[in-house]
């Protein structure tokens, strides 16, 4: 595959080298592309970034993924209007650890074919670098001038950041030069790819390389596009932060759903930039989902081929499930194999209340007084009952055929949860304490 040709038609092409396309054609190349170790996991809007080193890779050629370990210590003022607390060596390295983890499912690290991925640190070649040697070595080549000129110094100087720009936030695209021109020459490295917001720092790079090695020495830019949502807004965030790669901070379930509810506009430009399905397989989705909206084809392909990029097949399967319970015809089996997350995720708009465990203790508490008294899932005693009788009442997903029946701590979900149900759509979760 031709890989500008697949990231165009993808639309994952922002701003491109001239000659770039040229270098690819001629054989295996060796492209990186920098992530900020910040966190101990990616989130999805790192996917992008990600995903044109997967098809990268799948293109025949052989892709870097570099972790700032150095970096990441003074913080990338590119989009920033602050300068962030700097995170110590210790943090890093785990932080560096577990992103490795996550890249291994979108690239692969294992194998002995000639364009397998490599992760590389930019710490290694760092730690040893004095900051006299840097001045001399790599200061000397690049002007002042040519560093002021660059839009997210510009922006941050011109009163965007009350405090303006720390000497130390104004080195950072002498040190991602550097990382580009280290690499170009111990790899062989000729093309550095990135978001669009990374175009200053990885010109930068490409110029360094020209003025330290010789204009014979071409190095190459391609950016993707920043994602946005149809409305405008950020993609990738949601009122309680950010959707990210690591199931302990986003459930599958949360994550599936993410992806299940995006607008039909996001749907069509989401599955071309996020999964590997092909141009033919997404043209044929695209049509049908047109067809008929209300299906959400593009949706549920989009939410399932991510989810099992990132998850697994297994995981998507239990998203699938969990998102059944709300809607379809779950049984108890299928409530009980939620973890605690996953049921929070799914019950996170419906009313709750909290229990006093000790109720529930022994021969427990009669399900009316628990839920018209303990709690006021019913109004009255007598509601529920009238309920109960027309097979209206549901403890854990079971129909309740008596309004006394006990509930006991035997009935907890996770140790601590009872979910309560009233008609089809009507939840309450019970919380023993």
């Amino acid at each position: 595959m031709n890989f500008v040709e697949e990231l165009t038609w993808r639309g994952m092409v922002h701003q491109m080298m001239p000659g770039t396309e040229e270098l690819l054609s001629g054989g295996m190349q060796t492209a990186y592309l920098g992530i900020d170790p910040t966190a101990d996991s990616l989130h999805i809007g790192h996917l992008c970034g990600v995903m044109m080193l997967r098809h990268f890779q799948r293109c025949g050629h052989k892709p870097l993924a570099l972790v700032g370990g150095a970096t990441g210590m003074i913080g990338d003022p590119s989009g920033k209007s602050q300068e962030r607390n700097l995170l110590n060596e210790e943090t890093l390295r785990h932080n560096v650890e577990c992103i490795k983890k996550q890249l291994g499912r979108f690239l692969d690290f294992d194998s002995d074919a000639p364009n397998a991925a490599e992760m590389v640190n930019n710490y290694d070649w760092m730690k040893e670098f004095t900051f006299l040697d840097f001045a001399r070595e790599i200061g000397k080549c690049i002007t002042v001038n040519y560093m002021m000129a660059k839009d997210s110094v510009k922006r941050r100087l011109n009163g965007e950041a009350q405090d303006g720009m720390s000497f130390t936030e104004f080195t950072y695209q002498l040190l991602q030069g550097y990382d580009f021109l280290h690499l170009y020459e111990t790899k062989n490295c000729k093309l550095q790819m990135g978001g669009s917001d990374q175009w200053g720092n990885i010109t930068t790079g490409t110029e360094l390389i020209r003025r330290k090695l010789g204009n014979e020495n071409e190095a190459y830019a391609l950016t993707c596009p920043l994602i946005t949502k149809a409305d405008g807004k950020k993609f990738g965030k949601t009122e309680k932060g950010n959707i990210w790669l690591d199931r302990n901070r986003t459930s599958p379930y949360a994550f599936y759903q993410f992806w299940l509810n995006v607008a039909d506009e996001d749907a069509e430009r989401y599955i071309k930039i996020f999964t590997s399905l092909d141009k033919e397989t997404i043209d044929g989705l695209t049509e049908e989902h047109r067809q008929d909206p209300g299906r959400r084809i593009l949706q549920r392909r989009l939410a399932e081929e991510v989810t099992i990029m990132v998850h697994g097949r297994e995981d998507l399967d239990l998203a699938i499930e969990a998102s059944n319970i709300l809607f379809g015809k779950a049984t108890k089996e299928s409530l009980a194999r939620l973890d605690e997350q996953t049921l929070l995720d799914v019950f996170s708009g419906v009313p709750q209340f909290e229990v006093d465990k000790t109720i529930l203790e022994g021969e427990g508490v009669k399900a009316i007084d628990l839920l018209a008294g303990h709690t006021s899932c019913f109004p009255s005693k007598g509601e529920m009952r009238k309920m109960t009788q027309g097979g209206g009442v549901s403890v854990n997903k079971e129909k309740l055929s008596d309004p006394n029946q006990p509930v006991t701590t035997a009935d907890l979900l996770d140790g601590k949860y009872i979910l309560a149900q009233q008609g089809k759509k009507k939840y309450f979760l019970l919380i023993a304490k």
